[in-house]
């Protein structure tokens, strides 16, 4: 499994032959002016809620690769209305793809569209594939909902929000790690905007204090698992 960071909470999971995006927003951030979303490969790409910073640039990218959105009934009954391919889900239902299970999971945050329609109750999914086990937690707070986590899969990867105001901070996504029961953590959702800078050495800092790997990626750069 190979995982890419393009920056805010958007990312790219190869799995095999397998392209997966989450939550693209590029061409709105301007600290992601590098990534053409015009080369990126998408066979599926995950929605966790419908918020612009999470959803900006998948109707362009599903109508040029023909990605599956897999989604809230909600937001994929919106695609769906757009002509596009999309699979939907609801919390704690789970599917087999041919990149392995996918389960929505909860999140306690908020959903709606740019123009202030609903965009059903946000979540996070749980990718199973053959080898790995990845948790991307979406927009949360911490939740004692993470808990059940451990309870069904063993982790690889937790996919952590850390940038604090819309989201879980440092400290919270600590205790998150500590719930789901992984100690090798991706964090997410930062730096994009004045609200949710964070101090990156501070942070890894926080987290090794735990005995916790916190990994802060530059923009485009990948890791494999």
């Amino acid at each position: 499994m190979k995982i890419t960071f393009y920056g805010h909470a958007s990312l790219g999971i190869q799995i095999n032959d397998i392209h997966i995006l989450v939550d693209p927003f590029i061409t709105g951030n301007e600290k992601a002016l590098d990534i053409d979303i015009t080369s990126l490969k998408a066979d599926y790409i995950l929605v966790t809620h419908a918020h612009q910073d999470h959803i900006l640039d998948v109707e362009a990218i599903a109508k040029r690769t023909g990605a599956v959105i897999v989604s809230n009934y909600e937001i994929a009954t919106y695609y769906q209305n757009k002509e596009l391919e999309a699979h939907p889900m609801n919390h704690g239902g789970s599917w087999d793809f041919e990149f392995g299970n996918l389960k929505y999971v909860n999140a306690i945050h908020t959903s709606s569209f740019p123009d202030g329609s609903y965009g059903g109750q946000p979540g996070g999914f749980i990718i199973e594939s053959e080898h790995k086990t990845v948790y991307i937690a979406g927009d949360t707070a911490l939740t004692m909902d993470m808990k059940l986590i451990p309870m069904q899969v063993n982790l690889d990867l937790a996919i952590l929000p850390i940038g604090d105001n819309f989201t879980m901070g440092i400290n919270d996504a600590i205790l998150a790690s500590d719930f789901v029961q992984c100690d090798k953590i991706l964090g997410y959702h930062y730096d994009t905007f004045g609200y949710i800078e964070i101090n990156h050495e501070e942070a890894k800092r926080k987290f090794f204090d735990k005995g916790k790997d916190l990994m802060l990626l530059d923009i485009g750069e990948r890791i494999e698992l």
